[in-house]
C-alpha cells in the first residue's frame, strides 16, 4: 500500500494515521565517541533519521550534496578546512539543508559569524543533550536556535564597530597578530586556513597602510584591541 493509501477517506481517525515527516540529518564531528553519543541522542527521536556521519569538513560537504538532508549538525573544529567558511558553500549547494552548529566555542564572536554565514542554530557541546534535539527541530522548520546563556551574553555585549573599515574577522586576525601568534596558530584558533589568514593579513596591511608587525602591534594597542598589562598566570 502506498503512503497515499495510509490515510482513511475521512472521519475522526484521519489525523491519527497521518504519517510523521522524517527529519533527515547528516552528523559531522571529528570525534567518533562524540558522534556515537550524538547519534544515539538523535536516533532516540522517532521522527529523526541520521543518514550519514562525517569526520571532516570535506566529507560533510560531500554527504550533504549526496543526501540533501533537512539538517546538518556541524562541528566547528574539524580537519579538512574551516567549517565556518564551508557554511555558505553548503547552503548554496543544498539550499533546503539547514545548519546547526555544535561547538565548544562560547565566545559570542563565533556565534555571530556562524549565524551570519547562514547557520540557523548554535549549540554548545556541554549542553547538547538538553538543546540539540530542540535546535534540530527548529532548524527543520526554518526557525533559529541559540544557546540561551550565549544569547544573553551577545545581547549584553554588542560587538563594537570595526575600526578603519576592518571587518570583524580582520579585527580578530589583527589582535592575534599583535599578540605574537603565527599564521598557523591564528588559523587554528579562528578555524581558518593559513591561506585565508594570509589574505586577511594582506588586507589589514593595505587598509591600515602598515607593513611591519611592530606597527600593527602599536596600532592594536592604540585602538584598545589588546592590553599592555600582563595577564596573570594560572
Amino acid at each position: 500500500m502506498s503512503s497515499q493509501d495510509t490515510m482513511p477517506a475521512g472521519g475522526e481517525d484521519a489525523d491519527q494515521t497521518q504519517p510523521v515527516e522524517v527529519i533527515r540529518i547528516v552528523l559531522a564531528d571529528d570525534h567518533e565517541v562524540v558522534r556515537t553519543g550524538l547519534r544515539m541522542l538523535l536516533d532516540s527521536q522517532p521522527d529523526f533519521e541520521v543518514v550519514a556521519e562525517a569526520s571532516d569538513t570535506e566529507s560533510a560537504r560531500r554527504y550533504v550534496h549526496g543526501h540533501h538532508p533537512k539538517v546538518l549538525v556541524l562541528d566547528l573544529n574539524m580537519p579538512g578546512g574551516s567549517s565556518l567558511e564551508a557554511i555558505p558553500a553548503i547552503r548554496e549547494q543544498s539550499p533546503d539543508t539547514q545548519i546547526v552548529v555544535l561547538t565548544m566555542q562560547k565566545e559570542p564572536a563565533f556565534a555571530r559569524e556562524a549565524l551570519s554565514a547562514g547557520a540557523l542554530g548554535y549549540v554548545l557541546k556541554e549542553a547538547a543533550h538538553a538543546e540539540l534535539v530542540e535546535a534540530v527541530r527548529r532548524a527543520a522548520v526554518g526557525e533559529s536556535y541559540l544557546n540561551p546563556t550565549l544569547g544573553a551574553r551577545m545581547a549584553s555585549e554588542p560587538p563594537p564597530g570595526p575600526p578603519d573599515d576592518l571587518s570583524p574577522r580582520e579585527v580578530d586576525v589583527l589582535r592575534l597578530i599583535a599578540l605574537g601568534h603565527t599564521n598557523t596558530e591564528i588559523g587554528e584558533q579562528l578555524y581558518l586556513s593559513v591561506r585565508t589568514v594570509e589574505t586577511h593579513r594582506s588586507h589589514i596591511q593595505q587598509k591600515l597602510r602598515l607593513t611591519s608587525r611592530a606597527e600593527l602591534v602599536a596600532y592594536a594597542i592604540d585602538r584598545g584591541l589588546i592590553s599592555t598589562e600582563r595577564e596573570p598566570t594560572s
